[in-house]
């Protein structure tokens, strides 16, 4: 084969690929295909500086990453404000026509995968990134080349982003399930986490073998010059993405109202699992003049569909630690299959809802399932009972190290840190940024150092050495350098991340902060009445501090000698308007709230997420939203960013 004919078998083999992955309408045998694929991987196998980018050898993955690097979005990936019934529609068009006058709308299914983005420069795809924070995501572009629908190469030489839904078939789903299970892993919960797993594999050999699809609904940086969006989207279908199984323009109510039954009509029939459809203003002029809220497009929402319900049975309760120690009480049922996910286990979340509901083993319960909502017992079928029903008892001792639990009534709790239930998670939140911050040390590495016994408790992690880690796989010399040296790093951290670090139940970032700033040092021998007096700790939180100090105190002072934190020492704030007051921020302000937030904490104020009537402030910037709206209700003083910017930089 010479290269010109390498170059025509490669068109002819993306043809026959794309009738076969995309248009679900095969033009070639497999024998056909299998048989010209072998040839141009015979070519380059003998020319592999002739390689073409698009070639279609370039989907079988194999490419084997330590990790995935941090990726930027040009243009911000926003979340979608959802709506679950036919009046919240109402009030979304209102505020919509409201603002810019009767619209056209573009209505399409909502699927249920994970979300992407796209890079395509010179019409070659760069770039591939999961939605992260809608700011920053994780680069998986060589996972993403596998995937059988997204092109390599596009006619189109402008750069542009291209977001959509990595989705998985639901039959696909199924046949992963079982395959994981045979394999003794545990099964994916839906066809989403399916999706993102297959993304998130380090090996992309694995996410090859799995029939991903990728559907196109939006655009971040792009040039394309049209009025309405389902013209830019048409234009993408035409690049050689997929299109939505129906595509639906409506300008009304009543419009939207019957696609959206008509969808629901076809939920069992469509392969890809869908939870809703979205609802997009189609004029693009239109839907810069509505904007933004902090977290939401206000020209678009997703229309979520109504839970499905399965009648089951509980079989058994079993008993899960978690990282505070919590007990959650989790029914083993009967297997039903709801919306696509076959469901085996149900939380009960605790012995109080289990109380309320009646809820014995044995019951014939009602399941309800919408979309990525966990599925949940909504009613215990009392008249079914024939007698045999036994009455779920709450424990008293942990089930994985028999310590004697802390029942507070809702809540019981294992307090024992070195319960090996609650190793693995435990070290994962001692490492996570705003504790200990140990870059690297995410949950496969945790997990990896128990299972292979390399550590029993937090504390072994300061013990780990070089020697300890070289014969585990994947452990390269520059990747156990840097774990070390981020372990090492901790020492010396403020007081306030350690306990944060710890995982004590009700006690988080801010409680930190404040028994830190207090006691220093000295936090282990804090009384109750001394944390009561510090504003902010209620009872609650206290005796849960108290008695985690008292099951875990030699644990906690041998981590204070190995990583000797720094003290923050109380600072004397002069009086001004702000000192002792509780505020919250909203809005688009014209410096990071972050920044706002610590120089009023520097000024001696709270800084609270949510308004009340206990709020002395409500500081507001652009597009403020629902929290302003309840501060007037409250009758709540609101001050425009403008009106304090003088006296901030003061």
């Amino acid at each position: 084969m010479n290269r010109e004919t390498y170059k025509k078998n490669i068109e002819i083999l993306k043809k026959w690929a794309y009738a076969y992955y995309v248009e679900d309408d095969p033009i070639a045998t497999d024998e056909e295909y299998d048989k010209l694929y072998h040839k141009i991987l015979d070519y380059e196998r003998l020319n592999p500086n002739d390689i073409d980018s698009s070639s279609p050898t370039k989907r079988v993955g194999g490419v084997v990453r330590d990790e995935f690097k941090k990726a930027k979005h040009i243009k911000r990936m926003w979340s979608m404000e959802d709506v679950f019934s036919q009046d919240e529609v109402r009030e979304w068009l209102e505020r919509v026509i409201k603002n810019v006058g009767d619209v056209e709308l573009f209505c399409e299914p909502k699927f249920d995968g994970a979300s992407m983005n796209l890079l395509y420069r010179d019409g070659e795809l760069i770039s591939a990134i999961t939605r992260g924070n809608g700011v920053v995501g994780e680069e998986v572009i060589e996972n993403v080349k596998t995937i059988r629908s997204v092109p390599l190469k596009i006619d189109y030489k402008e750069l542009i982003e291209i977001r959509g839904e990595v989705v998985i078939p639901k039959d696909d789903f199924e046949i992963i399930n079982i395959e994981r299970i045979k394999e003794g892993k545990s099964a994916f919960a839906n066809p989403r986490n399916a999706s993102a797993g297959s993304l998130r594999v380090l090996d992309s050999a694995t996410t090859a073998k799995r029939r991903l699809a990728f559907y196109p609904w939006g655009l971040g940086e792009n040039s394309l010059d049209y009025i309405n969006l389902s013209e830019k989207m048409e234009f993408i279908y035409g690049l050689g993405f997929l299109k939505p199984p129906y595509i639906e323009k409506c300008k009304s109510l009543e419009d939207i109202e019957e696609f959206y039954r008509f969808l629901i009509s076809k939920r069992d029939e469509i392969s890809i699992m869908m939870d809703g459809m979205v609802i997009k203003v189609d004029n693009i002029e239109k839907e810069e003049q509505l904007g933004y809220t902090q977290k939401y497009p206000k020209w678009m929402c997703a229309y979520k569909f109504p839970a499905i319900e399965k009648v089951t049975k509980i079989n058994s309760v079993t008993l899960q630690v978690g990282r505070t120690g919590v007990i959650t009480p989790v029914a083993e049922v009967e297997a039903v299959a709801i919306d696509g996910a076959m469901v085996r286990r149900v939380t009960l979340h605790n012995f109080d809802e289990i109380e309320r509901k009646d809820l014995k083993v044995g019951d014939s319960v009602i399941l309800i399932r919408s979309g990525d909502v966990i599925p949940k017992i909504t009613k215990v079928l009392k008249d079914r009972r024939d007698g045999s029903e036994k009455k779920i008892e709450r424990p008293t001792k942990c089930p994985t190290c028999q310590s004697e639990l802390l029942d507070e009534g809702t809540l019981i709790k294992c307090q024992n840190l070195n319960c090996p239930d609650r190793i693995v998670n435990a070290i994962i939140h001692f490492a996570k940024k705003g504790c200990m911050g140990i870059d690297g040390l995410g949950s496969k590495i945790a997990e990896i150092l128990v299972k292979e016994g390399k550590i029993k408790d937090i504390l072994g992690l300061y013990s780990l050495k070089v020697e300890d880690l070289e014969d585990l796989e994947g452990f390269k010399s520059r990747r156990i350098e840097k774990l070390l040296n981020a372990i090492d790093s901790t020492k010396g951290k403020p007081v306030k991340n350690l306990i944060n670090a710890m995982g004590i139940e009700h006690i988080g970032e801010v409680a930190s902060g404040a028994i830190a700033l207090e006691f220093g040092l000295n936090f282990t021998n804090a009384t109750k009445d001394e944390l009561i007096a510090i504003d902010g700790i209620g009872e609650e939180m206290a005796d849960s501090f108290l008695e985690f100090m008292r099951v875990n105190r030699d644990s906690v002072l041998k981590l204070i000698n190995i990583i000797n934190p720094s003290q923050e020492l109380k600072k004397e704030v002069e009086d001004n308007i702000f000192k002792g007051k509780t505020i919250v921020l909203t809005g688009t302000m014209s410096q990071s709230r972050t920044k706002i937030k610590n120089i009023l904490e520097e000024l001696g104020a709270k800084i609270s997420g949510s308004v009340s009537k206990k709020t002395d402030y409500l500081i507001f910037g652009e597009n403020a939203g629902s929290k302003y709206n309840k501060a007037i209700k409250l009758g709540v003083k609101t001050l425009k960013e403008d009106e304090i910017k003088e006296f901030l930089k003061g």
